[in-house]
């Protein structure tokens, strides 16, 4: 009943004031791109070296604490995964108190305490009401400084960390994305390294845990954001009482390195996978470079927004994938072009082509007005609506100071990408997407991908990587 009530109201409508095909096509004109002005904030150093910055903003009564150490997957050396696991361990409690007495106290101040370990740095964060904010400040301080490390809590831990390894080993996505790392980085950097054995977690014992923390914590590779609405000189001096004794520790190590490109295609058998995952990547530049957002505006108008090229021909005109993307990744020593895609087994070779077919029409042509402006506009509006949070805020200047980019770089963040002009967009293509230096990889049942893949004329002059034979296949 419901359904022809609303086709009957369509047809009376219709007949009142149908509207042309011309109107119901006609798109809004563009806007002007909105600025963007990081709100006031202030910065100081404690004398150990730790980095204070206080950002005022927001409404709401409430605090955002974010403390990052420059502590991550990178400095994991051969031990892939010991820092995620240092972190883990640090959740379990510190200066003898429990991490359910922690996450109780925090609860009673109207949040929680989040742990996340990244490439570049390990983040502790807790957002509270406003009031209970310099309480909060020690907490974190506690968690940070003075871990329990328990050693009754350690088995527990790391079992957990093997079933979480175990599961992502199961899964195709992460056993393409550590099998492209290693094609782009080598085993020899902790980037190529990005996901551990079982066994190698296993053999991690609490030792190991407290080795990476002594030679990666301290108060010089500590950078403390404080966001919302707060009292400034009540938290400055918790945040002196709390983090003043803290050993500035030792300097950072971390070893740059560049990726490389192919031509390479590694294949990764999963026989009868009813999709084959796809890892399709290029060096680049660093986020320093002056073509970053060249970059970053050819990926959005490319595979990086819905409405992107690679989304619309593979999803909405062929039907190959559900949810294709590519996006920019910044590292310490350069930067590289992605494309991810899980597409019917029948159809890799067709995908691949396609979007071999995609990267060579932007590299010969730059895009029309009404394309690229679309573009520019909605990357200068996304920008503002990531920075509509004290979450959002914080990111963005930690992403600054991380990459030790100018202290105007995010006001000219929407300039830049505004500047970027069509004739960019394609020569960014062509300069970092040139399919002579494409790495691939494959993961997918072989029997029926291979041929698909090889028979590629863009891939003629790759190397080919198979997967090694099995006793059964000797």
């Amino acid at each position: 009943m419901t359904v022809k009530l609303f086709s009957a109201a369509l047809a009376a409508t219709s007949l009142i004031a149908a509207p042309s095909v011309a109107q119901i096509n006609e798109q809004p004109a563009l806007g002007e791109p909105v600025s963007f002005t990081v709100p006031d904030n202030r910065s100081f150093t404690l004398d150990n070296g730790l980095e204070v910055t206080f950002i005022q903003y927001g409404l709401a009564p409430t605090t955002q604490i974010s403390l990052r150490v420059r502590a991550g997957n990178i400095d994991d050396g051969s031990q892939t995964y010991i820092s995620d696991l240092t972190a883990s361990m640090m959740e379990e409690g510190s200066n003898g108190r429990t991490a359910e007495d922690i996450a109780t106290e925090i609860a009673s101040m109207g949040g929680e305490l989040g742990v996340g370990v990244g490439w570049h740095s390990t983040n502790f964060g807790v957002n509270v009401l406003s009031q209970y904010a310099p309480d909060a400040m020690g907490i974190v301080a506690d968690v940070v400084m003075r871990p329990n490390f328990d050693e009754a809590e350690f088995d527990r831990v790391r079992q957990n960390m093997v079933r979480d390894v175990s599961v992502s080993r199961a899964q195709p996505g992460p056993i393409a994305t550590e099998a492209y790392r290693r094609l782009l980085f080598g085993g020899g950097h902790p980037y190529g390294n990005s996901l551990p054995t079982e066994e190698q977690v296993r053999g991690y014992e609490l030792a190991d845990v407290q080795a990476f923390y002594d030679g990666n914590f301290g108060a010089g590779r500590t950078r403390l954001y404080v966001a919302g609405r707060f009292d400034e000189a009540a938290m400055e001096a918790a945040i002196r009482e709390a983090f003043s004794d803290w050993a500035s520790g030792s300097a950072d190590a971390l070893t740059p390195a560049a990726p490389r490109g192919g031509p390479v295609v590694q294949f990764i058998d999963r026989p009868g996978a009813p999709q084959s995952t796809l890892r399709v990547g290029f060096p680049a530049v660093g986020v320093d470079h002056p073509d970053a957002p060249d970059l970053a505006v050819m990926n959005a108008l490319l595979g990086g927004s819905f409405t992107s090229r690679l989304t619309r021909n593979l999803r909405e005109d062929k039907g190959y994938t559900y949810s294709p993307g590519s996006g920019v990744t910044w590292g310490m020593g350069g930067g590289y072009w992605t494309f991810n895609a899980d597409v019917n087994t029948e159809v890799t070779g067709a995908a691949l082509m396609e979007t071999f077919g995609e990267i060579t029409r932007l590299s010969e042509n730059a895009p029309d007005a009404v394309e690229a402006d679309g573009i520019r506009t909605w990357m200068s509006g996304i920008f503002i609506l990531q920075n509509a949070s004290t979450g959002g805020i914080i990111g963005q200047l930690n992403f600054r100071d991380l990459y030790d980019l100018p202290d105007d770089y995010l006001e000219n963040y929407v300039p830049s990408l505004n500047a970027v002009t069509n004739d960019d967009i394609s020569r960014v293509a062509s300069t970092y997407l040139d399919l002579d230096n494409v790495v691939l990889v494959v993961v997918g049942d072989l029997a029926v991908i291979e041929e698909q893949v090889r028979a590629l004329p863009e891939l003629a002059n790759a190397r080919f990587i198979l997967p090694a034979p099995t006793d059964a296949e000797h």
